[in-house]
């Protein structure tokens, strides 16, 4: 089983949970948690982190990837 899982919530956001680390783009590190949930929606205040805005405004993810759709 593998140390760290990523579960996506039905219209909500990603939960990372084991031990990783979390570095935005401008290289600024975040404390390492055991859980995170990570925004989905791009809505959140406190990005990249989720504030549960997604069910504010009525977020809806799609149900599963599309093979088909990825990009090349």
């Amino acid at each position: 089983m593998a140390e760290v899982t990523i579960e996506t919530i039905k219209n909500g956001p990603y939960i990372v949970t084991g031990p990783v680390e979390l570095i935005d783009a401008d290289g600024n590190e975040f404390p390492v948690e055991k859980r995170m949930a990570l925004c989905r929606c791009g809505a959140s205040t406190t990005k990249p982190f989720c504030d549960g805005t997604h069910s504010k405004i009525g977020f809806k993810a799609a149900e599963k990837a599309v093979p088909e759709s990825a990009e090349k």
